[in-house]
């Protein structure tokens, strides 16, 4: 893949879109090899969405294994560990008072993307702007105008139509993620009550991730579609 200058690439969009946090690039790591020298691992176990709010917010570089990660739905969607048993059979959310039975649960579950359990050995973590690893995922958390922009950004080199996934569960893993990261496309999420209870997604903003392949045309079109003259200022 051609080199992308990540903090050109951050500063573009965060002054083109008034975010005021950075976006997020995320890497599922496959080896070992895929960490780079001297990258901190996390201390202590937090949720997914809690570590790209630490990127986010905090602007902490950071890698973490199965070990650190505290939601057993998070860890399964990045293919970081095996699905449970209450996951899989739909008792987990139906308790949580999500669904009028197991079965619509269920149902859910079954079509949540995930990578393959056991293929990814750590998540990697940074600002784009300190981006040291290439990113396979970068992630925006902003306002639902900030969103018809990017909106605006997927379409506008080849036009159609957005398409997006989501249940109102498992919001930055599965669908920013995991869903991004399998199919090479751009979804956007409503946030999920998980993420916007431990992770700092306030009740406005909504996630949104794509392939970092898309990063340059993205980071060209967003400084397009703000600017044009039928854009709201």
């Amino acid at each position: 893949m051609k080199r992308i200058d990540y903090k050109e690439a951050s500063a573009s969009l965060k002054k083109a879109l008034g975010l005021p946090f950075s976006p997020v690039a995320v890497r599922l790591a496959t080896g070992k090899e895929d960490i780079p020298d001297g990258m901190e691992q996390l201390s202590g176990t937090h949720r997914h969405c809690q570590m790209v709010n630490m990127a986010r917010r905090e602007g902490k570089v950071f890698f973490a294994l199965v070990e650190n990660h505290e939601c057993m739905g998070g860890a399964w969607a990045l293919g970081l560990r095996p699905i449970t048993e209450t996951l899989k059979n739909g008792h987990f959310y139906y308790k949580l008072g999500k669904f009028e039975s197991t079965a619509s649960c269920k149902r859910t579950i079954d079509r949540i993307p995930h990578v393959e359990s056991g293929t990814t050995v750590a998540t990697l973590y940074a600002p784009l702007e300190k981006t040291t690893f290439c990113p396979h995922i970068i992630l925006i958390i902003a306002p639902a105008r900030v969103m018809l922009k990017l909106a605006q950004a997927t379409l506008f080199k080849m036009g159609g139509r957005v398409k997006s996934e989501f249940s109102g569960i498992q919001s930055v893993c599965a669908d920013a993620c995991a869903q991004t990261y399998l199919t090479g496309i751009a979804n956007y999420s409503l946030g999920c009550d998980g993420s916007r209870k431990f992770s700092g997604i306030e009740d406005g903003e909504m996630v949104m991730g794509f392939p970092v392949e898309m990063l340059p045309e993205m980071v060209d079109a967003v400084q397009i579609v703000t600017a044009a003259p039928g854009s709201k200022k």
